[in-house]
């Protein structure tokens, strides 16, 4: 699973002290953080768009709901949530990570949208609101990078209300016949090239990948969110497995 013992956990292939792990994914995301987006484009050629709106289409939240997105990053999603729940709603972009925040609010300002969403900087693990309090969680690409996996899908199930439902975006396992020897030439081979390339962090991108390769795959992933409470989990394969949204609800 997620550690081979209680004291050290995956930093992409490498074993470090599981304290260690949360300050060197944010080293990542802090020399990431201005070229997020463009790295999400080099990551999936793009696609990563088309995954965003179905899951934003899935999510069913209407005009005064309360939404959390977690791991929000640089707000794409929560501008978007933002819209559905109006001027009546809430929306929350929670990020662990301040420089990606940072560039979160100021894009959602560029694209004035303050009114209903605020910023948190909170961790996946231990989340500072109260229970039974969002209508829906949202996590794109966030959840591979949480030290305890388990402890922050239990979070997330304590602070959903009965009802609610969990959608978790997430890099996962190709199931399409072939697929995976091209999957990983391009991610170990070519995409510490384009992060050299574009954005002078050939270490951050190789970790990018290596987190990939040591997520819980589909099914692994599908019975930690039963373990955390949540009821009629299933998944979508989307892209021949390179991704999958994982939904779970709160009954």
């Amino acid at each position: 699973m997620s550690h081979s013992n209680e004291n050290t956990t995956h930093f992409g292939y490498q074993e470090v002290p599981t304290q260690e792990k949360a300050s060197k994914v944010a080293e990542v995301f802090h020399s990431v953080a201005d070229n997020y987006d463009i790295m999400n484009d080099l990551m999936s050629m793009g696609v990563h768009r088309l995954w965003k709106h179905i899951t934003l289409g899935l999510t069913h939240v209407r005009p005064g709901q309360k939404v959390l997105d977690l791991a929000g990053g640089t707000g794409d999603l929560a501008y978007h949530l933002a819209k559905k729940v109006g001027d009546e709603g809430q929306v929350v972009l929670a990020d662990i990570n301040a420089s990606m925040l940072t560039v979160g609010r100021d894009r959602l300002m560029d694209r004035g949208m303050i009114n209903n969403i605020d910023v948190v900087q909170a961790d996946a693990q231990c989340l500072p609101f109260p229970n039974n309090h969002f209508h829906c969680i949202t996590m794109a690409f966030g959840l591979r990078n949480v030290t305890d996996k388990q402890k922050a899908l239990e979070s997330m199930f304590r602070v959903l209300k009965p009802g609610g439902q969990l959608l978790v975006l997430e890099f996962s396992k190709p199931t399409f016949p072939g697929l995976k020897p091209l999957y990983d030439t391009y991610s170990f081979s070519i995409l510490p090239f384009l992060g050299k390339t574009i954005a002078d962090d050939e270490d951050a991108y190789r970790y990018l990948a290596e987190s990939i390769r040591m997520h819980p795959n589909q099914d692994t992933l599908a019975n930690m969110m039963q373990t955390a409470g949540f009821e009629n989990c299933h998944y979508h394969n989307l892209s021949g497995g390179i991704v999958a949204l994982h939904r779970g609800y709160k009954f």
